[in-house]
């Protein structure tokens, strides 16, 4: 199996926005419910959004109302829209299905929220 490649992250202010992408060539993805996690320093690595193939999504109560997941099937790309960022929201941030990781995780992107 291929490990998803993640990328967007950067360096934002707080109270800005990022759009996160993951391309996920290794998989039927069609088939898959896929997910956003991070992992904070320190931190265990938590999901934070999820995806079914049909559409359908759920979000960890620290993200609802700030973040968006959605996915183009055509493409295999899942897409993280993050705003309204805080400081908090500074990890790693990763993509895999979901809830189950099944794939190798990739290199991740890094999210930093500081003034």
């Amino acid at each position: 199996q291929v490990q998803p490649v993640e990328s967007g992250g950067g360096l934002v202010q707080p109270g800005g926005s990022l759009k996160l992408s993951c391309a996920a060539s290794g998989i039927a993805f069609i088939f898959n419910t896929m997910g956003w996690y991070r992992q904070a320093p320190g931190k265990q690595r938590e999901m934070i959004a999820a995806i079914t193939t049909r559409g359908v999504t759920n979000y960890a109560d620290s993200v609802k109302g700030r973040f968006t997941i959605s996915r183009v099937n055509t493409e295999k790309t899942v897409y993280l829209q993050m705003n309204s960022l805080e400081p908090e929201d500074t990890a790693v941030y990763y993509c895999n299905t979901a809830p189950g990781a099944a794939l190798p995780w990739g290199l991740g992107t890094q999210v930093s929220v500081s003034s």
